[in-house]
């Protein structure tokens, strides 16, 4: 099994990753599609499941310079004989590429058919504690322990999280989630409402992102409940939960899920962002990359008091805190008549120390400074 790999002069970046790219555009995407600058990025995902009989590839490219890879499988493969296609597709990659070579991961569950590989630098971008979700593998904290100590640099999603795993590395540094100030900024300057929201009433009180676990549909449910007179938009799609579970009311919307590029003209025309996280072991070391986007859009923020987004947004006074419906509501109610303009030069003041440029910038730095694995060139790997 062979793949061909643009541009061979230029290093390989192999990402391995338990999200899909085509699911919602986070934190993977804004950092490799900014590594795609410099290295070819091939981002390797766990495996689809289908009715084909026999074990197969996916491959297909998205922004320039980053390529998409998808093993597949038969339903009802084994795990030992889905290790072994994962590290076949794998070890066909990276006999493809020519120069150096960096395997990033996303989750340590990669690690069986990846750890026999010498690349020239390992990156853990430890984005969540993916231990603390449902339907964690059990062997998923061991493989971090195992992670942790074969990366040559680790980076967290966060100030919590930083905090919890400090110690547990010697290169790890914090990169909370950061903005495309330009993207979400047009929202400020008055787009089209999408045709699906058009009919919607104001006051609009709205949420994006993955409906999962780690939102307390409940909150929402009971928002709309007691002010039948706001329209709850949330948009974004499901994952682990059943739609069918999800409160019901004539002002409550769920509208699905929206491309990146699509964002801009929704939040444009609400005029509230929800944060409406429940407060669990999944959403204990989370730092919500909507926090800065909502506050790009020029949308006043209430939030449930998740850490990263009490420390320093709530802090600051640029996102209201709350817990109950009835907090929640009178934080709506405040910012709605809270006059914006000495709020807004706070946020864009805060905002303008940072962004996924620069945090892409310094993460190069330190990968340059890494202490490669080894300066000889890669150990040889079968072709499959």
């Amino acid at each position: 099994m062979a793949f061909a790999v643009h541009n061979v002069a230029r290093p390989t970046l192999i990402a391995l990753s338990h999200l899909r790219w085509d699911f919602v555009f986070q934190r993977p995407q804004h950092l490799l599609t900014r590594a795609a600058r410099t290295y070819d990025v091939i981002v390797v995902e766990e495996p689809i499941f289908n009715e084909d009989p026999a074990p197969g590839v996916i491959a297909f490219d998205r922004e320039p310079g980053i390529r998409v890879v998808q093993p597949t499988l038969p339903h009802g493969t084994d795990i030992a004989a889905a290790v072994d296609h994962q590290r076949a597709v794998l070890d066909g990659l990276v006999a493809a590429t020519e120069g150096p070579l960096t395997l990033w991961f996303y989750t340590p569950m990669a690690l069986p058919f990846a750890r026999h590989l010498e690349p020239n630098l390992i990156v853990f971008d430890k984005m969540d504690e993916l231990a603390a979700f449902a339907n964690a593998p059990p062997l998923l904290k061991a493989l971090e322990a195992e992670m942790l100590e074969r990366a040559d640099v680790v980076f967290t999603g966060g100030a919590a999280m930083f905090k919890a795993a400090a110690h547990r590395h010697g290169n790890i540094h914090c990169f909370p989630s950061s903005i495309d100030t330009t993207h979400f900024g047009a929202a400020r300057g008055g787009l089209p409402d999408p045709a699906d929201q058009a009919a919607i009433p104001h006051p609009r009180i709205g949420f994006f992102g993955v409906i999962d676990e780690r939102m307390d549909v409940a909150l929402v449910g009971e928002v709309a409940r007691l002010r039948p007179d706001w329209q709850v938009v949330m948009i974004g799609p499901t994952a682990k939960i059943d739609a069918a579970d999800l409160p019901r009311a004539a002002n409550l919307h769920w509208l699905g899920g929206k491309s990146y590029a699509d964002l801009p003209p929704y939040l444009a025309n609400w005029d509230v962002g929800l944060m409406p996280f429940a407060i669990n072991d999944a959403t204990k070391f989370i730092s919500p990359t909507k926090t800065p986007e909502f506050l790009a859009a020029g949308l006043p923020v209430v939030s449930t008091a998740i850490t990263d987004v009490v420390t320093p947004y709530g802090d600051l006074g640029l996102v209201e805190i709350a817990s109950t419906a009835v907090e929640t509501i009178a934080a709506i109610e405040h910012v709605l008549a809270r006059p914006r303009s000495e709020w807004l030069a706070r946020v864009d003041a805060q905002l303008a120390q940072g962004s996924w440029d620069q945090v892409w910038a310094d993460m190069a730095a330190l990968i340059a400074a890494a202490t490669r694995k080894s300066s000889t060139p890669l150990k040889e790997t079968a072709r499959v």
